[in-house]
């Protein structure tokens, strides 16, 4: 079908296949594979996309293929990568896939000085023409830019965060020694900040808005570092196949003698706090033999180092101390951090013991005394202080007022253990603090004009263990996809309305439901959170179920039992709880929630540290001491909401990103392997779609993605320009720039402010106004051209104009005057006119004198008498012809005297007869007679066509008077209808809603299962049982199969219930015939019932198809498929027909031939004809319902001519009742015209051929050609 072109078709594994259209379903497609001949699977409908005609083409610009679809991104992507082309843009969106390799110079110096000053587009994709987008929007714009960079965790944000940091500062730096800082900042905060995890080796635990400030000459001047999120419960904890952060296994590897020696090192096996994770190094061949043996753990000495392209334990510690040095710490600085690092290792390495007293708790074990003093030592501590404070807790007594006792309560050897690591937690995060704090330090700046800030922090995470890091992170994510969708779709689609363009509206998922399910205020997960703190007793179960049950209905948030995999589904409901992101659904383990919420440590502990004798652990702790201290003292629980602080950054961070520019650069994970060339489609596919790319694709397929306000344009390419041309308005520059371009009008459109493009175009235009002075030359030549013809069209049309109103001043001079001479006529003839019919029947009277004379001359008696007489009787016509005109006189007046004359005449032509010879007189007599009876005849017959006439208008008006009276009937029962279709409305209005509701359960159920496929592949067992459906979704599922509910079926009235019963019941389900299967039946069936079906069925299935051809159409289609006028269509789609069985239809209509005429232009002549003086016909045979013959004329082309069977494709598909024909006045036509019109245009010919080759469908047409024939 579809000329044999493929089709992209859903796959598992793949994404999409290429196949080919072999049958249509009721609501699906058959499809058989390319490259598995002979084989077919189903796929809906709206997962079938049409490829490009060579599917093996790589395109820079997605936006340039054919189609715009999530299928032709996927497979442009997937060929770009085949070829190392990592990076691929969607209009102004970044798509860069993490090759997992290192691609020779696609990051060099020359690359580098490649993309300065280039527009997008005019070079392949990259990250560098990104930033320096960037860069020339806020140089133009005068305004920040950011740019976000978003994916999973492993997919390459940080890297190419790296890449953007290094191209503006050695690019557009000041050449001074702050350009290299800011570059060197990367690998201290990386150390102290970045670990391996299970997807990625070199995954950042926080997130970084790293800004780079310009001064007003647009030059580097400085740069600012703000942070979120430290993962803090790595430092005590990892998984097995996970590291803590970096900085520790440098330390041990990279550590001279002497500083390992000072600072109590050993290898990473030997602290609590690494060894039970992976405590293998990163290391190349060379620098795994430079490490000691005896820094290596045994893991590391069995199986061997971690591999990296990127990462080397001590060649990044010795790059790391280069960079400390670059920024400006010293020696002793740096001895400090290490200091601080070690002392947190050997702090984890405390144990503890019960005492066995009767007071209960616990002491330090033995074995732990001598890493006591060396932890005491590094941070400055009192070993006793330390251990005291790790073995007790001071609470002071409210009942002496500011001078309470002072109570040590022992600590069980949990709570011991607890207060062990939350020092150490403490410790190292303001040590991360204070390393931030210091990287700001060393590239400072006075003034700041604008900067450009690249937004790197975690992407969304699932893992088989989710935490409250995990639930902050993806919080984080749900915003940025907010944002992401307000600024590209959103917006975007508010700009265009605005601006006028007219573009389609685009919808896409809103996640607002999903971020107040965590940050509202009283009800969100947050909150809730909080409030749990403030307890005197607070608990994780308690947490769990205060959310369960604030949130009992809530699409987003279920229960941990309803979750795909097994090991959530043993989780209790108070441990536990399922977050339906936008990217899946995720399970949050609750233990510990309670414990990370809280950032204060308690007060033996925070004394401890605060006076310790170290100034620079001091100094760490000082600035937060300060504020709490009050509180602590006052008796109140210490509480610092870590949830509530990442919450007010993350809106602090949004409203900075809502005030600038943003550019977007999308990281895609190619696989799960983490391994060079290999392509797994669906988890790409799945990554684009959660990025909102596809809708991204659906705006763009009539979008315009660069724009440029029209005095923008104007100041960036008057320097180009004579002056002769600057001195137009920007708008008039604008136009004439483009017109002597010769630029295709489809490129580019001009709004109320601003001119846009399509993409791609804008770069075009730059680079065409670029270019050498002497095409420049011939460029103005053309828009000197362009404004001479401009100019001289408008003379032109100012003196066309000035000769039309001369001429229509005239024009209405004549018409005044002409108007003035028929009312003067008309008054006149109204006076006069009695008078002149008065003169005319004188006259005629008078010329009958004639006739007198001749009777006289012919008396042979009375002669002289009667000539007398007559002269008599004519000096009488003369006096009152002389009367008539001298006097006044009225109608009733000349009508007395003249018909006194007549009857006179009458008297003295009778008198004359009588003395006529006999014979003469019966012979003159007779010729009287006879002009008599013809005279009488005459008006015998002006009265019969007189009284024919007043019956023909009695006639009209009876048939008008029932025409009325036949509309307010209809319009009666249009009405009836009305009521009764506003009653199925609602009620299908209601299904609709439960429909859609179901879908998007339905959707975010299969996102659910793909999520929880992928993490089943490197981590859990997934559940196979496809029966395990969530207890909401089974009831609504169950409740849709039902026709009508019973709460609907109350709510509507007989009539509806039974109509939709009417429409409902049917006798046969063809919903899995084939569509040959439907057209054998219908040609031989002799069942009515079943063909009634069949047929409805066939059309219906025809109706979808048409349906998706037309949403999948190519972007330049120009209509030449159009079946059928638009005036049909259209009131098709705004007037749906009833609900009424094909079978009753066919009864009700009782298979009635009926013909149609109605004018047709197509799409395409319509702009080559604009007046329509070519306009075609379109001719229509009706047999019953359906069509059963179809023809087009139009001028200067050769009849088309169809019949039902062969060419069904091609004929209109809708039923009669449908196409509205039978409302259109002169539509319909006679048997005899249309049969005409079908014998002329050769269509007996075709319908015979069709019979023989036996594809015409049997129709009245069909059987009376061949009753003919026989």
């Amino acid at each position: 079908m579809e000329d044999g072109k493929p089709v992209w078709a859903p796959h598992p594994t793949d994404g999409f296949q290429l196949g080919m259209i072999v049958d249509i379903g009721a609501d699906t497609l058959t499809i058989e594979p390319l490259n598995q001949k002979g084989k077919t699977f189903l796929a809906l409908m709206s997962q079938v996309f049409p490829a490009e005609d060579d599917v093996n083409k790589l395109v820079d610009d997605n936006c340039s293929l054919m189609y715009l679809n999530e299928a032709t991104l996927l497979n442009n992507v997937r060929v770009r990568y085949n070829k190392d082309h990592i990076y691929t843009y969607v209009a102004n969106i970044l798509i860069a896939v993490n090759p997992y390799n290192d691609i020779p110079k696609l990051y060099g110096p020359e690359s580098l000085k490649s993309y300065r000053g280039k527009s997008l587009g005019t070079l392949p994709p990259h990250v560098y023409a990104i930033a320096d987008k960037a860069y020339r929007d806020m140089k133009v714009l005068k305004m920040s830019q950011s740019i976000i960079v978003s994916g999973e965790s492993g997919a390459g944000k940080t890297e190419n965060t790296k890449f953007v940091l290094r191209y503006l500062t050695t690019t557009y730096g000041s050449g001074q020694d702050i350009d290299e800082r800011i570059v060197e900042a990367n690998p201290l905060l990386e150390a102290f900040g970045n670990a391996k995890t299970v997807r990625n080796n070199n995954s950042s635990r926080f997130g970084k808005f790293v800004e780079i400030h310009f001064n007003e000459k647009n030059a580097v001047v400085g740069g600012f570092v703000s942070h979120y999120l430290l993962e803090k419960s790595r430092i005590c904890m990892q998984s097995n196949d996970e590291r803590n952060y970096h900085i520790f296994y440098r330390l041990c590897a990279g550590a001279s003698d002497d500083i390992k020696k000072r600072l109590h090192l050993d290898s990473p096996d030997s602290f609590r706090y690494l060894n039970r994770g992976c405590t293998r190094y990163f290391a190349s061949k060379d620098s795994d033999k430079q490490i000691m043996q005896n820094r290596k753990s045994p893991e590391h000495l069995k199986v061997g180092a971690l591999k990296d392209p990127l990462l080397d334990d001590q060649g990044d510690f010795n790059r790391m101390c280069g960079a400390m040095k670059k920024i400006g710490l010293d020696d002793t600085e740096k001895l400090d951090l290490f200091r601080v690092v070690a002392g947190v290792l050997h702090l984890g390495n405390f144990d503890f013991e019960e005492t066995g007293s009767s007071s209960g708790g616990c002491v330090l074990k033995n074995q732990s005394g001598q890493t006591l003093e060396y932890c005491a030592d590094l941070l400055g501590l009192d070993k006793d202080d330390l251990h005291v404070s790790l073995t007790t807790r001071v609470m002071l007594t409210t009942a002496g007022g500011a001078k309470g006792t002072v109570i040590k309560v022992p600590l069980k050897v949990e709570q011991a253990n607890n207060a062990r690591d939350a020092l150490a937690k403490a410790v190292y995060s303001r040590l991360f603090d204070h390393v931030v704090k210091r990287v700001n330090q060393c590239f400072p700046f006075k003034t700041s004009s604008n900067f450009i800030g690249v937004l790197d922090i975690a992407g969304f995470e699932y893992f088989e263990h989710n935490s409250f890091e995990q639930f902050c992170i993806n919080y984080c994510n749900e915003k940025l996809q907010q944002f992401f969708n307000e600024r590209i779709l959103k917006e975007e689609q508010e700009l265009y309305q605005k601006e006028g363009l007219g573009v389609n509206e685009v919808h896409y998922v809103d996640n607002q439901d999903c971020i107040d399910l965590v940050e509202a205020k009283l009800v969100g997960v947050l909150d809730i959170l909080d409030e749990e703190n403030r307890l005197p007793q607070p608990s994780d179960q308690h947490f769990a179920l205060a959310v369960h049950s604030k949130h009992k209905d809530h699409f987003r948030l279920t229960v941990p039992r309803k979750s795909k995999l097994t090991i959530h589904r043993n989780l209790r409901d108070d441990e536990g709880f399922i977050i339906r992101h936008f990217a899946g659904a995720v399970c949050y383990e609750t233990t510990r929630f309670v414990e990370k919420n809280n950032d204060a440590l308690h007060m033996s502990l925070e004394s401890l540290v605060s006076e310790s004798k170290d100034k620079f652990v001091r100094e760490l702790f000082e600035n937060t001491n300060t504020a709490k201290d009050s509180k602590q003292k006052a008796g109140k629980l210490s509480f610092i909401s870590v949830g509530n602080k990442f919450k007010t950054q993350l809106n602090l961070l949004l409203e900075k990103l809502r005030s600038t520019g943003s550019s977007f650069i999308r990281c895609v994970k190619p696989n799960l392997k983490m391994v060079s060339h290999q392509f797994e489609g669906a988890l790409i596919l799945s990554q684009l779609q959660c990025s909102g790319m596809v809708s991204v694709l659906d705006l763009m397929q009539g979008g315009f993605p660069s724009r440029a306000p029209f005095h923008e344009l104007y100041n960036m390419y008057k320097q180009y320009m004579p002056a002769k041309l600057t001195r137009l308005n920007p708008r008039l520059f604008c136009k004439a720039l483009f017109k002597a371009l010769g630029l295709n009008d489809n490129d580019f459109k001009f709004g109320l402010t601003r001119v846009f493009f399509r993409p791609g175009k804008f770069a075009e235009f730059d680079q065409i106004m670029k270019s050498d002075p002497d095409h420049l030359a011939e460029l103005l030549k053309k828009v000197n051209t362009w404004l001479l013809c401009s100019r001289w069209k408008k003379v032109q049309w100012c003196s066309l104009s000035v000769i039309k109103l001369r001429n229509k001043m005239s024009y209405r001079a004549s018409a005044c005057i002409k108007i003035q001479k028929t009312v003067r006529m008309w008054l006149c003839k109204k006076k006069h006119k009695p008078r002149i019919d008065g003169m005319v029947k004188v006259r005629s009277l008078k010329k009958h004198m004639e006739r007198f004379n001749e009777v006289v001359n012919g008396l042979k008696e009375g002669k002289q008498e009667m000539a007398k007489k007559v002269q008599e009787l004519a000096a009488s016509i003369d006096a009152l012809s002389a009367k008539i005109k001298a006097t006044l006189m009225t109608w009733k007046e000349i009508d007395t005297e003249y018909q006194g004359l007549v009857k006179r005449s009458e008297q003295l032509l009778s008198s004359m007869q009588k003395k006529k010879q006999e014979q003469e007189e019966s012979e003159r007599l007779k010729h009287i007679e006879e002009e008599m009876e013809k005279e009488r005849k005459r008006r015998d017959e002006e009265e019969q066509r007189r009284k024919q006439e007043e019956g023909d208008r009695r006639l009209k008006a009876e048939m008008e008077i029932k025409r009325k009276q036949e509309e307010e009937d209809r319009k009666k029962r249009e009405g009836e209808e009305k009521v009764i279709q506003a009653e199925l409305d609602i009620q299908l209005a209601l299904e609709r809603e439960e429909q859609v509701q179901r879908s998007t359960i339905l959707e975010q159920e299969r996102r659910d299962r793909e999520l929880a496929m992928r993490i089943a592949q490197s981590e859990a067992e997934l559940i196979t049982e496809e029966g395990q459906i969530d207890a909401s979704l089974r009831s609504d599922d169950s409740l849709s199969d039902l026709p009508i509910s019973s709460s609907s079926a109350r709510a509507m009235g007989p009539q509806v219930l039974a109509t939709k019963a009417a429409a409902g019941v049917k006798k046969y389900d063809l919903s899995k015939w084939k569509y040959a299967e439907l057209r054998d039946v219908i040609n031989t069936s002799c069942d009515i019932e079943l063909l009634a079906a069949c047929r409805e069925e066939f059309h219906r299935r025809l109706k979808v198809y048409h349906a998706w051809k037309s949403k999948n159409k190519k972007r330049n289609d120009d209509g030449s498929d159009q079946r059928a006028p638009k005036s049909v269509t259209d009131y098709a789609e705004q007037n749906p027909a009833p609900p009424i069985t094909g079978q009753h239809q066919e009864v009700a209509m009782n298979r009635q031939q009926r013909y149609f005429r109605i004018p047709f232009i197509r799409p395409a002549d319509q702009y080559k004809d604009p007046q329509n003086k070519k306009k075609g016909w379109w001719y229509a045979h009706f047999d019953g319902p359906w069509i059963a013959r179809q023809m087009e004329l139009h001028p200067d082309k050769r009849p088309i001519v169809l019949v039902a069977g062969k060419d069904d494709m091609e004929m209109c598909e809708l039923s009669l009742e449908e196409t509205g024909l039978t409302r259109k006045r002169g539509a319909e036509i006679l048997p005899r015209q249309f049969e005409e019109i079908w014998e002329r245009c050769d269509g007996i010919q075709y319908l015979k051929k069709a019979i023989e080759n036996k594809q015409a469908r049997p129709t009245h047409a069909t059987a009376m050609l061949q009753s003919l024939l026989k």
